[in-house]
Order: structure tokens, then sequence, then C-alpha cells
């Protein structure tokens, strides 16, 4: 029952600021790739129209705030419409919420918690991000307090821990695997895993798994360097004028990482990522609620330059996983993030022949 895909595609234009526009869109097709951010500002009219006329909708968003706020707004509508909307599809957070989900089937036994490191190597002309994702850190570090009340007014139920309750690491800390210094990973991926881990536990039963994410920095020039940005960053996102500066000038507050043009060529052809995964549990037939973990897993993720090669391959992998796997999917429509959506479809292994790949770097020892 499938389309025959025509011999040239055409182009539609529309706008999120005409609902006319994006209703027609959405009535000519079964999938809507909206790549368009930041999704605080121009996110939520293209669900809506997919919502009302029956098209599914895969997005690239960090922002948690948009991410739940559409939940809270759509999940009903959604699921009585059979659609899917599914946010959070690019690196963010694909590789951390699909990463988690491969070390907990790797594991014979029960996995109960993990945590994830971030590698991000670079070539010769250094690593540089378009300041779109600039402007989704101001605006979201800046309305934090309107996302707590967010998360009230949805109610979400609490995530019961299993086994050893995983430690939270400090701000700052020296991480003897990687030797080199790392801190919390500041993205969207914590509260996307848990979202999926309190979906798969709530409908499906399955033991829920704690998680906490990091980045690597390196060494202690780094750490000064991004202590300093750091302060000046969360000192002027407060203010409405601070919040001005910022996104007048990425390139200068940025130390030249955020700029209007984005990479070039050569810097995402030099640009890689490893996000590794230290996972600990319970072996067959060890009781999680009672003793010490007594296995361990490490997992790996790499793949390209993350932004801007990596993401569109997450994304369009995401998008023919919902347009293919259909009967893997979840039996109602809804708003999801990647894990609960696609935890029993093919999206690894479409990811693994196309350049993000994931694999076991140590077996289960106990």
């Amino acid at each position: 029952g499938k389309a025959a895909l025509g011999e040239e595609v055409g182009v539609l234009l529309c706008d999120v600021s005409d609902a006319g526009s994006l209703a027609t869109m959405a009535k000519q097709t079964r999938l809507v790739l909206n790549c368009v951010g930041p999704y605080r500002f121009f996110g939520e009219p293209v669900v809506e129209a997919c919502v009302e006329n029956g098209a599914s909708c895969i997005d690239i968003s960090g922002e948690p705030q948009f991410l739940e706020g559409m939940y809270l707004k759509y999940n009903e509508k959604a699921a009585e419409k059979g659609v899917y909307v599914v946010g959070s599809c690019g690196f963010d957070s694909i590789p951390a919420d699909m990463g988690v989900l491969y070390t907990r089937d790797k594991l014979k036994g029960t996995l109960t918690a993990v945590e994830s490191f971030l590698s991000v190597k670079s070539g010769p002309e250094g690593v540089c991000v378009h300041d779109g994702t600039w402007k989704s850190a101001v605006y979201g570090l800046a309305d934090e307090d309107n996302l707590k009340k967010l998360r009230k007014q949805i109610g979400y139920a609490p995530v019961p821990v299993v086994g050893a309750k995983l430690k939270k690491r400090g701000f700052l800390f020296y991480n003897r695997e990687f030797k080199e210094y790392s801190i919390p990973f500041m993205g969207s991926d914590g509260s996307v895993v848990k979202r999926t881990q309190r979906y798969l536990h709530t409908e499906l039963q399955e033991t829920p798994v704690q998680y906490g994410a990091y980045v690597n920095i390196g060494g202690l020039g780094s750490v000064i360097k991004l202590m300093f940005a750091g302060m000046l960053f969360l000192l002027l996102v407060k203010f409405n004028f601070g919040r001005k500066l910022l996104t007048k000038y990425p390139e200068f507050f940025s130390a030249g990482r955020f700029t209007k043009e984005g990479p070039t060529q050569k810097q995402m052809d030099g640009t890689s990522f490893t996000m590794t995964f230290f996972g600990e549990g319970y072996s067959e037939g060890q009781d999680p609620q009672s003793g010490k973990p007594n296995v361990k897993i490490c997992t790996e993720v790499k793949g390209p330059e993350p932004g801007y090669i990596a993401t569109p391959i997450a994304m369009v992998q995401a998008g023919v996983s919902l347009l293919e796997d259909t009967a893997s999917l979840p039996k109602r429509g809804g708003v999801y993030s990647p894990g609960a959506a696609f935890s029993k479809t093919k999206l690894i292994d479409r990811l693994n022949k196309r350049g993000v790949e994931f694999s076991v770097i140590s077996k289960p020892e106990v």
C-alpha cells in the first residue's frame, strides 16, 4: 500500500507563520521532517499542522521545554489521529537514547545504571557550530524556571531506582578512563533518556535504567577557558541585554565555536564523535533489589561530525524506521522520545549501515 515515488520530487513552499500553507503541506505526506529551529520559536505550528492533518512528524530539537511542551499539548490528539510525533532525532539525542537501549540489550542480565562520556575530535581546521544551536542554548537556560513549571503541569510519575543508586559526579572531575577532565553534558540527553525509561517502565513494564551524561573537555588549559566562558555566559543569560549580546556576537562569546555561517566543509570532514557507555547491573538470576551490582559492560556509539553529518543520518533513518517498521512502533500514536518510539524497530541496524556505529567494547564481566 505504499505510494510510488514520482520521477521528480516537487518543492512545496510553506511558512511557519502561515497555518494554511503548513496544513496544505501536511495533507500531502505521511511524514514531515522538521529541521527549523530554534524550535521554541518555530516548532509548534509544524507539530500542530501535522497532528491536525494526519501526518507524523520528526524533529532534531535538543530543547527540553519544546519537546515536553509538545507532549503536554499534543500527545492525546496525536494518539487519536494515529500519528507519531518524535522529537530529538538528531545528535540530540539518538546516540544517547538508543545507546542506553543497545547497552541494555547487550548485557546478559539486568542493566540498572549507565554513564556516557562524549568525546568530539576535530582536525586542523577546528570545530564549529551554527549559531541556531547557540540561540537554543541561550533561550533554554534563560527559561529554566518555566521548564520546572511545565514538568509540574505534566505530573510525571517518578521513575523508580532499581539496583544501586547511581552517584552524581561533581561539576568538574578528572576522568581516569580517558585521562582528561569531564563535566556534565548540558544538552537534552539526560531528560530524553529519562522520558524513554519512564515510558518503557510504565507502558512495557521494563526495568528502568539510571543515566548520567558527561562530556570530555581535555586538559587544564581547556578547563580554564571553559570556566571563564561559562561564567560569562551564565551571567549574561540572566539579563535581556545580555541575551541580546550573546545572540548578536556568538563568535566572540563562544571563542569561535559558534558562528552565523556554521562550519566549513573542511571542518566537517575533520570532525567526529565517540560516545562511550559504562553500564553496570546484575547477572541473570541475581536480584537487582538486593546486593551490589556484579556485572559491567562497556559499549560505544561513534560517527562523523555530529551536527551536520551524523544528525541528518540519524533523522532520515528514524524517518525510514517510522515508515517501514510500523509493526514495531508503539501501538498507539502520540508524542514520543526516540527510544520510546524506536526501541523495537531496526533503527540501530539502519544507523550501523550508514556510519553511526554501535558496538560492544568490553563484554560483560562479572
